[in-house]
């Protein structure tokens, strides 16, 4: 269980294709502190840490998560947002974030006001029901609070502000126009969906 809150950018430094993809990722995380088989958030997505070393840890990433997360997220040189595990008593500063992707947007729009910058990203339409003004979402491991949603004929947009800090200390503030991006959606609209379609059943 995460938080969506990133405490490190990590770099790709190697990818190896086996049977899965065997990835590297160098972190400021101290690593003696990171126990084999613990879980790290990378851009969204909960992997398992298989190896370690100092400043850097390594993750099998299977065809099946490779397949629904961001095209080109797993090559050499990326730049990743990492999140450990939350422990119990941690501060909940964003929301509950699984980091289970539940599909890939596309950015549609970059326009700065202010110091901040405004980010709108275009939605599969399987996912648009999930995403309501004010509410939370997750944009490659990053709690962001959803500014607005517009739905019309090219489908469903929403718009997100980036303030300085977001962009310092996370990859989105390097996002530009028609870069995919993974999306978890608030894991209460889920759940709630859930409860309606079992609901129309009876």
């Amino acid at each position: 269980m995460f938080t969506g809150i990133i405490t490190d950018i990590g770099t790709i430094e190697r990818v190896e294709q086996r049977g899965d993809l065997r990835v590297r990722v160098a972190t400021a995380y101290d690593t003696a502190t990171v126990d084999l088989g613990a879980s790290i958030a990378c851009s969204g997505v909960c992997l398992t840490v298989i190896d370690k070393g100092p400043g850097w840890f390594t993750v099998d990433v299977s065809g099946e998560t490779a397949s629904r997360t961001a095209h080109g997220q797993w090559s050499e040189g990326r730049q990743l947002n990492l999140e450990r595990a939350m422990k119990l008593g941690d501060e909940l500063g964003g929301h509950i974030v699984t980091g289970h992707v539940d599909g890939v947007a596309e950015v549609a729009a970059v326009e700065a006001v202010g110091d901040s910058r405004v980010v709108t990203f275009r939605l599969p339409g399987d996912l648009a029901p999930f995403v309501a003004a004010k509410g939370s979402v997750t944009v490659d491991g990053v709690s962001l609070t959803v500014n607005t949603v517009a739905d019309g004929a090219g489908g469903t947009t929403f718009a997100v502000n980036l303030i300085p800090h977001t962009q310092a200390v996370t990859t989105l503030g390097a996002l530009a126009v028609g870069q995919a991006v993974n999306i978890e959606i608030d894991v209460l609209a889920r759940y709630l969906q859930r409860m309606q379609s079992l609901a129309g059943q009876r």
